[in-house]
């Protein structure tokens, strides 16, 4: 199993999906990487050689990765949250931040259903 970045990549996936696994690399950063390196990005991780995963490491070294891109990006919303724009406050208040409509759904950020009762009527 290769070991790269701290994650272990599984030996069962092409190259190309296998460095996915790490934060910060996405397809398109995967097959860059690959192709600077020279490598196919068809071989599965598992059949990679000592070289070609030192050369892989070499490369991904001056991308910004795992604890330092999620740091990066905790930091931007904290910067976010403290100038008091709008997108902060929608992130301290829990919020969709990208525009999304609330009425309806936004479940995934507002959390699970809060019922509130109705007002009672008064009688006469």
């Amino acid at each position: 199993m290769a070991r790269i970045a701290g994650v272990d990549l599984p030996n069962n996936k092409c190259g190309e999906i296998g460095l996915t696994y790490i934060f910060g690399i996405g397809r398109s950063s995967a097959k860059k990487i690959l192709n600077k390196c020279g490598i196919d990005a068809s071989i599965k991780v598992g059949d990679w050689d000592d070289a070609q995963i030192s050369a892989i490491r070499a490369e991904i070294a001056s991308y910004k990765i795992e604890g330092e891109l999620r740091s990066s990006v905790q930091m931007d919303i904290k910067r976010l949250m403290d100038i008091g724009c709008y997108r902060g406050i929608r992130h301290r208040s829990g919020l969709p931040v990208r525009g999304q409509s609330t009425k309806n759904n936004a479940r995934t950020r507002k959390g699970k259903k809060k019922t509130v009762a109705n007002k009672k009527k008064v009688t006469k």
